[in-house]
Parts: structure tokens; sequence; C-alpha cells
């Protein structure tokens, strides 16, 4: 194989280039029908590759060609056995891992702040969640990650275990140390499953944490979008395991996969390996370059902080975290004068942080712009500190599973005023996004802690997804409690 040639693109392109008249999908028909608008989102000539199906275009569930070729290059570029191009996110990656390694039932050890997709993957899987607490930070107020002697601890309590699912590095780029993690599990002939949704660029650096497949991983799940050059809702699945059915991972991925993916959406993937393949150490250590000068420049700032080192825990330096307490206001808050009176978006905010994501396609003259803002905001600081809440900037409170989440999706629930549900079963999903941790879970008891840090975060203009009401006056609980917790 040549490895300097991006084999779905070069297919699309013979196809095109063949002139065969067009009675098949899509509907546009090359382009011929489209509409001005997408014209101007899509070029012409990619209007005329925008075709699947085609023999010389390979199948995505059954790959011999173009697509196996640029999954067995993407596989040995990142260290991996075997690699599986996604094309309905990560969230569909982090679902097949988990529906093809534990069957119902089955006990898996899951830290708390996983994403939400991993709840869908264990209402999909019908596996039963032992959540492991990670560290927190208090002072920045975000969670950091499980150590390792939480895993050991949990591993000795919960022998039967089948797995354990991580995200490792988390939103704010803080990773587990994978390789002790891993060298546990396998001594006990369990798996681990890595939610790496943002850390595919780390097999490229030797700055940063180890990527999940380099350190022991047998599944992980990589946002290649996220960080790299591909399109958004493109993302890779890593194995390197003898634990691994492959032909039962095989067959859930081509379950949760659309029976027609976005041809545009499967070239870019290979398009951005094939990037990696050609300068991805090069262009992966400018940004670390870039995100160091940035976090010197914000030491120097008055009233801002971030961190470079956390204890226990390595950091993905590329992941620009900015304390902004000390200013006076929240992060939300600073992120909208960002946004509106700078023009400066940042990644996300939460009670007292912005995150500002440096990637390979930053430049000197942007991290300029950026700290020179920073300044700025510092300059206007308010003359009183934000008087926050402790819930603001504690850690989510501990939750109590009652039921697995397969269970309590399928109760019978009521709605209820949120101040009458305490002590009563989550029937739904409680999540602020950004970042995406779910508060609450389908089957975990709702207690008065948690009532009161949803309530704090809603006050001060979080987002609530997941809940039907995501004013949250009423949430959603079980009606009854199973006959095993009544």
């Amino acid at each position: 194989m040549d490895k300097n040639i991006s084999p779905i693109a070069e297919a699309m392109r013979r196809y095109s280039k063949d002139g065969a008249l067009a009675f098949h999908t899509p509907g546009h028909k090359q382009g011929l029908g489209g509409h001005p608008l997408l014209k101007e989102l899509i070029t012409s000539e990619g209007l005329r590759r925008e075709v699947s199906l085609m023999e010389e275009l390979d199948d995505l569930h059954d790959p011999q060609t173009c697509i196996k070729e640029a999954q067995e290059m993407a596989a040995e570029l990142w260290g991996a056995d075997k690699s599986f191009f996604m094309v309905n996110g990560t969230t569909s990656a982090v679902q097949a891992m988990i529906l093809s390694t534990l069957n119902p039932g089955d006990l898996v050890l899951v830290s708390r702040n996983a994403h939400r997709c991993v709840m869908s993957g264990l209402i999909l899987s019908g596996a039963r969640p032992i959540y492991l607490m990670p560290e927190v930070d208090l002072h920045f107020g975000i969670s950091l990650n499980l150590t390792v002697e939480t895993v050991r601890n949990a591993i000795d309590k919960y022998p039967q275990a089948r797995a354990l699912i991580i995200i490792s590095p988390n939103y704010y780029g803080v990773a587990a140390d994978l390789s002790a993690i891993a060298k546990l599990l396998h001594d006990r002939g369990m798996m681990l499953l890595v939610d790496e949704a943002h850390g595919a660029h780390l097999h490229f650096s030797d700055e940063l944490p180890i990527s999940a497949i380099d350190a022991g991983a047998d599944l992980a799940a990589q946002s290649t979008h996220k960080l790299l050059g591909s399109l958004t809702q493109t993302s890779m699945l890593m194995v390197k395991s003898n634990l691994v059915d492959i032909e039962r991972l095989k067959r859930t991925v081509s379950l949760l996969q659309s029976t027609s993916p976005n041809y545009l959406l499967l070239a870019s993937l290979d398009i951005a390996r094939l990037q990696m393949q050609e300068a991805g150490q090069e262009l992966i250590k400018r940004a670390v370059q870039l995100s160091n000068r940035l976090r010197n420049a914000i030491r120097q700032i008055d009233g801002l902080q971030t961190f470079s080192n956390v204890n226990g825990f390595d950091l993905d330096l590329t992941k620009v975290t900015i304390n902004v307490s000390e200013l006076g206001m929240t992060g939300m808050e600073a992120e909208k004068i960002l946004r509106y009176q700078y023009k400066i978006q940042c990644e996300l905010s939460d009670v007292n942080n912005l995150l500002f994501l440096i990637t390979f396609a930053d430049i000197d003259d942007k991290i300029d712009r950026l700290i020179v803002t920073l300044q700025a905001l510092s300059s206007s600081r308010r003359q009183i500190e934000i008087d926050l809440k402790p819930s603001l900037v504690r850690p989510i409170p501990n939750s109590v599973l009652k039921l697995t989440p397969r269970e309590a999706f399928y109760s019978l629930n009521s709605t209820v005023d949120i101040d009458d549900a305490v002590n009563r079963i989550c029937a739904e999903e409680v999540t602020f996004y950004p970042p995406g941790i779910p508060i609450l879970q389908p089957g975990e008891l709702i207690t008065a802690d948690i009532i009161d840090y949803i309530k704090s975060n809603k006050n001060i203009g979080r987002r609530l997804i997941g809940a039907a009401d995501t004013s949250l006056n009423t949430i959603r609980i079980l009606k009854s409690l199973s006959r095993r917790d009544s």
C-alpha cells in the first residue's frame, strides 16, 4: 500500500472522472440538482464526488478495497491491530466498545465523569455499572481523573467486573496513568476501554500523555475531528487486544453505523491520517510550543491562572484551562465578553474557567491576539471578587445506583416537582453541556445534595440537556422501585 495517498479520496476521484451517467443516490445527482446554498457550502467537485455504494468505493460494512486499505494504514500509524472508521460520531465508537465487550448483567467499572455517551451504551448493553469517583481540583472546580489506587481498590472489591471504562484525557486534558491501570486490569483478566475522544493527537508527541493504545488499552475511541483534521462527526475506533472478540466488534460497529455513510466524511478521516503520516510529529510539536507560549503569557496576566502540573496526573498541554474567578466573573460571563466584544470563541466555559484548544492549525498571530484580549479582560476586572456558593465549585455529588440504566430507561415513570424528588429514583438524564458529564443518570437516587447542585448551576446560566423539562422545575422519576430494591 502506498501510505502517501488517500485510498478513499482516490477512489472517489476515479469514479467522478469516469463519467458514468448517474441513476443512483444521492438525489442531487453529483451536484446537478443542488440548491445554490448547498453549492456554496460544498464545492462543485465535492458534490460530484459525494456518492456512495458504488463497487469502486467499497463498503464500510464489509470493506475489501479502499476503505480496508485506509483503515489498515490508520491502525499501523497509531500502533493498533485494527481501526474502524466511524461516521456516527465518537458516541457510536464508545457504544461499540461497550456493546462488543459486555453482556446484559455484566459488572463494569465506570469513571463517574464519563461522557453521556457511556450512559447510552450502558442502556443499550444492559451492563451493570459500578461508578468510581475521580479526583477533583477544588480551586479550578473540575474533575481530574481516576487514580491507580482507586482502580486497584475497585478491582479488589469487584473481581467479577469485566472491564473499566475511563475517559482519558478528559475534556480539560487531564490523563490517568493508563499504563499502570492497564496492567492492573490485565493481571485480573479485565479489559481497559478508553474514551479517548480528546486524544487522537497524543501518539505523535513525546511531550504529551501517552496514548491509550500505546499504554495498553484494549479499545480506544478517538474523535479524529476534535484535534486533528477530519470533518466533524468523524472518529476512529482503535483495537489492540487478545481479549476482544474482533468478529463481534465488527458486527457491533456495523449495527451502530449508517448503511449510507457519507464518503466526504470517510475521505476526511483518511486524509487526516495522511496528514499525520506526512508531518504528524512536526504539526503536534508546533501546537505544543504555541500552547506553552500561551501558558507562559497567562501567568503574567493579573487575575488569571492556568495549571500545567496536576498532582498524580499527566496533562495534555494543548488544552489550556484559564481560571477567571479572581476577575469577579464566572467563566460563562467571561466567554460572552470574549465572544461578543472581542470576537474570540473558547471551547467551553464553566463556573470558574475558560478552556481553549490549541491545535496544529493555530499560528503565532492567533496566539498573540488571544494574549492581548486576555490582558484586556484582566484590565476590565470587577472591583469585588465573585461570591460563588460552595456548591458551584465542588465536584459532582456522589450518587447511589438503584437500578441499571437500562432497567430505569424501560421502567414506568412520572413527572414531579423537583423539590419533591428527594429520595426518588431518576428516570432521565440530567447533564450540563459542555462538558457533557451527567449529574444524574437513569437509575440513580436523587438526593437533596444533588438537587442543590443542579439548581445552583442552572441559576448561573449553565445549559441543561437530557431532561424533558430543561428548566428543571420538574424531573422525571420512576413510579416505584424494582423488586430487588423495594
